[in-house]
């Protein structure tokens, strides 16, 4: 692929039905649920992606029996009832935020020492709430550089057990690595959180696969100021077959694109309102913008409205869709104001200060604080030439306003093998 990816204006209207592949943070979910489990998993509509392939290649090097099938989307795992038997491993994770800290938390169900490590990126990304976590209920975790940052080395020799706290937590992540782990273990852990919370779906996500696997009952305790996460002494994960819902995050972008370009309807499959995905609410930010909404039990209808308006939103709990949303802003009238999205500094890149990058090119008036962003469109975007940052969402998020502004290129378009590696061979399509 060469590394400038130009962006073909739309010329017609769009009104299509897109396939898109598996969500990444089930497949990543799925994937450890199986290996956790007793018996065999055959998982369905898994993404093969950088992230995914992440994931799977550590399970192998921690002696974990999978069979795939990348035609088919398919992985058999056979599960050892939640042992990890190797004593020691090095595990590469590259810039997957699911797999490095999912890993760390399953890890404390072995015996031995493992070391996990990612590119120059991930090893900025802080993981101290999780390390400090771990440490809180009885395992312990160093790092091996920088104090806060990968790489960590996970010296694993119980359980875990009893209660930690998490204040402000920057990443739901930290939380489901938590619950999948102890969800496999035999004791009591309780998560006790406090103050503000990012992406809570995605921790109701994972509650719902660890039911769907066989495991505990999750307890939730609601409180004005706290939130309390208990997962109970039970038997672990029991293998099942298993089909992966399509990635609403990655379905995000061509309903963006519906809702831009008159006439335009866009239908994603199998996706529907029951979805795991918090982030299938992206549907229902759009239409707050003036697009036409219709979901379905397995599907989302996003149609061309009229003249979209700007919106003022708190985003936290879907984070990842704010890119999505900022691009839809550059032709949206009025001023938007997406707010509570501070964790986007410590993602794949500081994706506010990549967007407000990014948007001023195309003649935007943007602002960003420690948490917010504020955008105000020019009467006529102009065309520009996209960095990403190594960012798979800045890729595909900016590709929607190149459906409205000729010119528009996208640079390093390979980013996109992080999670969805066929996205520009299906965007080009809808001027088919």
């Amino acid at each position: 692929m060469s590394n400038v990816h130009p962006i073909q204006p739309a010329l017609h209207p769009i009104r299509k039905t897109i396939r898109v592949p598996g969500s990444k943070s089930i497949t990543n979910r799925a994937l450890i649920f199986a290996a956790l489990a007793r018996g065999e998993s055959q998982l369905d509509n898994v993404l093969w992606a950088d992230d995914t392939l992440r994931m799977i290649e550590a399970l192998r090097q921690l002696g974990f029996t999978l069979q795939h099938d990348r035609a088919a989307q398919r992985v058999i795992i056979t599960g050892q009832g939640g042992l990890v038997t190797p004593k020691s491993a090095t595990l590469y994770c590259g810039n997957s935020g699911t797999t490095i800290r999912f890993l760390t938390a399953m890890l404390t169900l072995a015996e031995g020492e493992f070391t996990l490590d990612g590119n120059p990126r991930m090893r900025q990304r802080p993981i101290t709430q999780l390390v400090d976590a771990i440490r809180v209920l009885g395992c312990a975790v160093t790092y091996s550089q920088n104090e806060g940052y990968p790489p960590i080395v996970v010296n694993a020799r119980s359980h875990l057990a009893g209660s930690c706290a998490i204040s402000d937590a920057q990443s739901s992540q930290y939380i489901s690595a938590l619950m999948m782990a102890a969800g496999a273990g035999h004791q009591s852990v309780t998560i006790q959180q406090s103050g503000a919370s990012t992406s809570e779906p995605y921790v109701q996500m994972t509650a719902a696969m660890m039911r769907q696997f066989g495991g505990p009952q999750t307890g939730f305790i609601t409180h004005p100021t706290a939130r309390e996460i208990t997962i109970p002494p039970a038997n672990g994960y029991q293998g099942r077959n298993y089909l992966i819902e399509p990635d609403a995050s990655n379905a995000s972008y061509f309903l963006a694109a519906a809702a831009l370009v008159p006439g335009s309807a866009v239908t994603i499959a199998n996706l529907g309102k029951p979805s795991l995905q918090g982030d299938i609410a992206v549907a229902e930010v759009l239409h707050a913008m003036g697009a036409g909404l219709t979901f379905g039990s397995d599907f989302v209808t996003i149609s061309y409205g009229a003249e979209l308006r700007a919106i003022e939103m708190d985003m936290n709990h879907i984070p990842d869709m704010v890119q999505t949303i900022g691009v839809v802003a550059l032709f949206a009238r009025g001023t938007t104001l997406l707010t509570n999205i501070g964790n986007l500094r410590i993602k794949e890149t500081d994706r506010l200060l990549a967007l407000e990058t990014e948007l001023r090119k195309f003649g935007a008036e943007v602002t960003t604080g420690p948490d917010w962003i504020r955008i105000t469109p020019p009467a006529d975007p102009v065309p520009a030439q996209v960095a990403t940052y190594d960012d798979h969402r800045m890729a595909m998020a900016f590709a929607v306003a190149g459906l409205r502004v000729a010119g528009t290129q996208i640079l390093d378009p390979q980013c996109c093998e992080k999670t969805y590696p066929e996205f520009f061979q299906t965007w080009d399509a809808l001027n088919s």
